[in-house]
């Protein structure tokens, strides 16, 4: 076989579908951390002459970037052919301009990093704003996927009468996507972002007697936005159901949304948890074997 997959810690079964679905060799990368904090990486598959797809979700990125400078440059070494970093969620893009005198604008920096290790990115959604597309900051080629496909569909399977609820502008276009797909309604909200665990959202006033609402956003990390959002409709009489694309959040924030009225949670398994309901793997598939093709 001319091509080989890898997973980091937390993506092996995700690894291991797309290794059966690709019809590509799983190889073994062992990374352990050592009593005093030092990574340890052995790649015990070969890989010269090959391509190497290395899954590896971003999320908590601090505690994996050394390990995936390590092992990237450990395959280099080792022969391979070409290296496609494959992480459905890519971090540090909010951090895209400097707010504040002497900041560090961590999303340039960090696609520098990693068009330093690697030869092609493959991502999900990743929290674009002022950065328009990844192509401005990464040197090497990177391909973005969309999941407002497989949101729809899973809406469409699942949800009669959706009424769709945007936390604000930014999301306005997929929401609007999403809601087009379905032939469902749907409001955007105002958000004024006040810090990293505080906001405040104006949601318009709607009509909605037999739909569910469906609250959606890109990403739910402390979960401040869906807070906001489900205390306000449950003044209104409402409860919805929460859909992330990236699940960020921890079992405190899920126990939060869920005692606040939300229904259910709902999220793409970009991260693995247990509210993945809606599977990109397919989609990946399909565009790593064109990648491959072309490499």
């Amino acid at each position: 076989m001319n091509n080989i997959i890898f997973s980091f810690p937390g993506n092996k079964k995700f690894a291991h579908y797309l290794a059966k679905k690709l019809h590509i060799e799983e190889g073994e990368l062992i990374i352990k951390r050592f009593p005093d904090g030092e990574s340890y990486v052995r790649i015990n598959s070969t890989v010269e002459n090959k391509t190497v797809i290395l899954f590896c979700t971003l999320n908590k990125p601090d505690k994996k970037i050394l390990s995936l400078m390590f092992t990237a440059q450990t395959l280099k070494e080792l022969g391979a052919k070409k290296i496609i970093l494959l992480s459905p969620y890519l971090p540090y893009m909010r951090q895209d301009k400097r707010f504040k005198s002497g900041e560090a604008i961590s999303a340039q920096l960090f696609a520098q990093f990693l068009s330093t290790w690697v030869d092609y990115l493959v991502t999900i959604d990743p929290h674009l704003h002022r950065v328009h597309h990844l192509s401005s900051i990464y040197s090497i080629p990177v391909l973005t996927l969309h999941a407002h496909e497989e949101i729809a569909l899973w809406i469409k399977e699942n949800i009669q009468s959706p009424f769709l609820i945007g936390p604000d502008s930014e999301s306005e276009q997929w929401v609007f996507e999403i809601a087009e797909q379905l032939n469902a309604p749907y409001i955007v909200c105002s958000k004024n972002r006040l810090s990293a665990h505080e906001v405040t959202i104006d949601i318009p006033l709607f009509t909605s007697t037999d739909n569910t609402l469906i609250l959606m956003d890109d990403m739910i990390s402390t979960g401040s936005s869906m807070v906001t959002i489900l205390k306000q409709l449950a003044l209104r009489g409402h409860k919805g159901i929460c859909v992330a694309i990236h699940p960020l959040f921890n079992q405190n924030t899920k126990d939060k949304l869920l005692a606040l009225g939300a229904v259910d949670i709902i999220t793409c398994n970009t991260i693995s948890d247990p509210t993945n309901k809606i599977n990109m793997l397919d989609l990946i598939a399909a565009n790593l074997e064109k990648i491959i093709g072309t490499i």
